[in-house]
């Protein structure tokens, strides 16, 4: 009776999980194509460096400005809008010979002569060492994430499960990594704190949705695994719209709203977001059932107690 109710009105999701399967597939292909190609466009935090931003009192046409930055104390930099088209952040490379007072000296004397209104808000340093310390300490927190993710579910579920969520998570992390590559946007500290996040978010919902895969199991005995999973999806599925709903206006926000200086995290939380969603369904759940998950995987292993084998005894 219940494994008739159960299946009445359960969305069949694993009906569109080759196509969508083959995608991601593309997804995660283009984003190492990318990512080898391409490189990441690596903030100040990273390479190491001097940033200046400056608030001129009318739009500034940035040719213009770089036509002015000709200086030995300006060769390198990388000028573009930050917010408005009167907002200039202008990125300077790390010279051993030069002191950054002199980079930003030699700055601000070009852009006076495009504006003489104009006015330095912020100027930002960072050694190369620091910046080659924390990409590396950066990656290897993403990489100690997932390995624990693993031990985790592998204690906590069945070693096929754990395969599909570590999977999940690879892949979201690649797919974020390989936007911000395509498009080349600045990836910084906020940036990675947002991977960071998007990886504990996107487990969160898959671990969600596992555990109602256990749960059915043991429930719906005559039930196959791909009836059990979308079973298990449909029953979660409200909770899936109202958690990311809720989050997305949140983050959205923060995107529109936030300033530049979290943009980038925003950016990431967004894209997270969206792939993390269906990686638990069309990654996680269905590499499980390709890896033969089934009922007798998720019942409990009985121990033999000891004196049970021997006939009782008479009184």
């Amino acid at each position: 009776m219940f494994e008739i109710l159960s299946l009445k009105n359960t969305v069949n999701f694993l009906r569109h999980a080759v196509p969508i399967s083959i995608m991601s597939g593309v997804l995660v292909l283009a984003s190492l194509v990318s990512l080898a190609t391409n490189g990441i466009n690596w903030g100040l935090d990273f390479t190491g460096g001097t940033v200046v931003e400056m608030a001129f009192s009318k739009p500034v046409d940035l040719n213009v400005l770089r036509s002015e930055l000709t200086t030995p104390a300006s060769e390198g930099a990388l000028v573009q809008n930050f917010g408005s088209s009167r907002d200039v952040l202008v990125r300077l490379p790390v010279r051993p010979e030069l002191k950054s007072e002199v980079q930003v000296d030699g700055v601000m004397a070009a852009a006076l002569k495009v504006d003489p209104q104009v006015q330095q808000k912020r100027v930002e340093f960072v050694g190369p060492q620091v910046g080659k310390e924390l990409a590396e300490q950066g990656g290897l927190a993403v990489l100690v994430a997932l390995i624990c993710i693993l031990i985790y579910v592998s204690f906590r579920f069945e070693w096929r499960l754990a395969l599909g969520s570590v999977a999940a998570l690879a892949h979201d992390v690649i797919v974020t990594f390989g936007v911000f590559s395509v498009f080349q946007l600045e990836f910084d500290l906020t940036v990675l704190a947002g991977v960071l996040t998007v990886v504990g978010y996107s487990l969160n919902d898959t671990i969600v949705v596992f555990d109602r895969i256990r749960e059915n199991f043991l429930k719906l005995r005559k039930s196959v695994p791909e009836e059990v999973v979308n079973i298990s999806i449909t029953q979660t599925m409200s909770r899936t719209i109202i958690t990311t709903g809720t989050t997305l206006v949140v983050v959205v926000a923060l995107f529109l709203k936030g300033g530049s200086m979290i943009h980038g995290f925003a950016t990431a939380l967004m894209m997270g977001i969206f792939v993390g969603t269906y990686s638990s369904i069309y990654v996680a759940s269905y590499l499980a059932i390709k890896l033969g998950i089934n009922r007798e995987h998720m019942m409990p292993v009985e121990i033999e107690k000891e004196g049970a084998d021997q006939p009782p005894m008479m009184p």
